[in-house]
């Protein structure tokens, strides 16, 4: 079944706009090749010749003379225009009354064209990024780009090298030979594992876990399928407690795991436990131990079993009593990457998992009939939902479901195959606006739809932006089941920003403040950027064969799994 892979390209024509030789004051130079028609009509001859020199004759004739001479001009503009309507080509008429809108489409193209051969230009990116943190930050988590210094966060405990590992497969996607053996060499030589430090369960797997199998996926090299086994193996007692559902935190050496404070009342979140069953599936594939496979299939008996409030999922569940808390629903931050994982998991069964298939569609009609609104401008969002009332906001990190649509389109009721791809498109839109609302063209980590606000952000701290890529995630999507051009435009106004305000001298940085230019920045050069943003960039650039839906599946930290296929044959 197709979802879009291996389409070309659409065609387009790039317009040679050489010189042509003379110089750019001659009367009538360059005309006929712009206009489209025979020079005797359009470039030189009488539309060409009929206003030159005219001015100081004129003012020497007679009154009689001077009418004469007019109604003589009036017939000439007349056989001019009338000859155009009576050409055989129609083409000519349209490009005779827009020159300027061609020859504007005709850069554009160039400028697409351009893009597309080098991916954006980010490779070079890609490469001023890990060169920085090479240079000042080798073997830590993150780099500081300003402080031209390392960063951790407690995601990671003692885990080291995140931005390596994160990084693997973009710098071997985009050919970046020297840079993907240092980063190898890292791995084989200091990753160390048996770390005695609490991480986040959901942070290491999607980041560690999901890089070494892309990697391994990507090159063949047991290196790296050993070090997901031995990474994954470490995660596991994560998943002991009374329901299956895992903490999580998890202290890597002593297995002993907890939930965060404040998480409601020491609940478990959706995101986090959700976002599991890719990496842990591919870890049974390379382990051949089922065990991995067991545990989050697990989790799905438990979410089945459970009454969801209008068919909808709260964003907090116990791991001890298995009900639910809070009754918190956000397609953004806590709840986003399980629905992600739902309609992944059944394209990377090659179409064999039917419970994801069903549990995915069902809450997709649930999400669409309590939280998608549209604004006053006409803007569809995805609102969020708090015990009964809504939130009208929508956070950054929601924006990855226009993606989310477009992938899930194909395989939908016939129905509403079309609809999906519809909502898609508006969701797209929609995030596109609250970047082109802001100062720097990137957008805020939420936005509003209420006391006047439309797409943009009210609130202090929902203005910044810390180099996220869900935005344009969507718009890779978009292209790829689409082809609309103005995806990849969009892509190349990111592009431009990240450049503009994002770049410093060491790397790059996230800002604190969207609408405000030039910006504040943050100092802090996410491993996402080199993982995710980046290389969505990068793909979105490239032609579709490379990492194809039809093969691959992108782990939420963009790191490409491949379909089982043989998942057909056995069932």
């Amino acid at each position: 079944m197709s979802r879009g892979g291996g389409r070309k390209f659409a065609s387009r024509q790039v317009i040679d706009r050489q010189p042509s030789g003379g110089p750019t004051n001659q009367p009538g130079a360059g005309r006929a090749e712009r206009g489209g028609g025979p020079s005797g009509w359009v470039g030189g001859g009488l539309c060409a010749g009929s206003g030159l020199g005219l001015g100081n004759r004129f003012g020497g004739l007679r009154l009689s003379q001077r009418f004469l001479f007019l109604l003589l001009l009036s017939g000439f503009v007349t056989v001019c225009f009338g000859a155009i309507f009576f050409l055989p080509d129609s083409v000519r008429l349209r490009r005779f009354f827009s020159l300027a809108t061609e020859l504007q489409r005709a850069d554009a193209a160039g400028r697409r064209a351009g893009r597309r051969g080098d991916g954006g230009g980010t490779p070079r990116m890609m490469k001023f990024a890990w060169d920085n943190y090479k240079q000042y930050a080798w073997g830590t988590n993150e780099l500081k780009p300003i402080s031209r210094s390392g960063h951790t966060s407690g995601l990671f405990g003692g885990l080291q090298g995140a931005t390596i590992v994160d990084a693997l497969d973009t710098l071997f996607i985009m050919d970046l030979q020297d840079e993907f053996r240092e980063a190898k060499e890292w791995v084989e030589n200091n990753l160390a594992l048996n770390v005695n430090g609490e991480v986040s369960v959901f942070e290491v797997t999607i980041r560690f876990v999901g890089g070494l199998l892309s990697a391994y996926y990507l090159t063949g090299e047991e290196l790296f399928k050993t070090k997901a086994i031995e990474l994954g193996e470490k995660l596991l007692p994560a998943f002991n407690t009374p329901t299956g559902i895992p903490w999580a935190l998890i202290n890597l050496r002593s297995g002993v795991g907890r939930n965060w404070g404040w998480a409601s009342g020491g609940s478990s979140i959706l995101a986090e436990f959700g976002t599991l069953h890719l990496e842990f599936v591919h870890l049974s594939e390379v382990s051949n131990n089922p065990k991995f496979a067991e545990k989050v299939m697990a989790i799905r008996k438990v979410l089945n079993r459970l009454e969801k409030p209008h068919g909808l999922y709260p964003n907090y569940l116990s791991p001890v009593t298995g009900h639910w808390g809070q009754h918190h629903v956000s397609i953004g931050g806590l709840g986003d990457s399980f629905y992600e994982y739902l309609i992944k998991a059944w394209l990377m069964s090659d179409s064999t998992d039917e419970e994801a298939k069903t549990m995915y569609y069902e809450a997709l009609q649930a999400i669409e009939t309590n939280l998608v609104k549209k604004s006053s401008s006409g803007l569809t969002y995805i609102a969020e939902w708090r015990g009964g009332i809504l939130d009208h906001k929508m956070g950054h990190l929601a924006c990855f479901s226009g993606g989310m649509l477009a992938m899930g389109a194909d395989d939908a009721p016939a129905e509403q195959s079309q609809h999906y791809m519809e909502l898609a498109a508006e969701i797209a839109a929609t995030c596109h606006e609250s970047y082109r609302r802001s100062a720097t063209k990137l957008g805020p980590e939420a936005f509003r739809f209420d006391g006047g606000a439309d797409a943009v952000a009210t609130r202090m701290n929902d203005k910044y932006y810390i180099l996220r890529p869900e935005v344009v995630e969507t718009y890779m999507y978009m292209w790829r089941f689409t082809h609309d051009p103005k995806y990849r435009d969009w892509g190349w106004e990111v592009v431009q920003a990240l450049e503009q305000h994002c770049r410093v001298d060491a790397g790059f940085s996230g800002i604190r403040d969207v609408y405000s230019s030039p910006p504040y920045h943050d100092d802090v050069q996410q491993s996402f950027f080199l993982a995710e943003t980046l290389k969505y960039l990068y793909v979105l650039f490239s032609e579709d064969e490379l990492l194809s839906p039809e093969h691959w599946v992108f782990n939420t930290e963009a790191h490409p799994l491949p379909i089982i296929h043989g998942s057909r044959e056995q069932k």
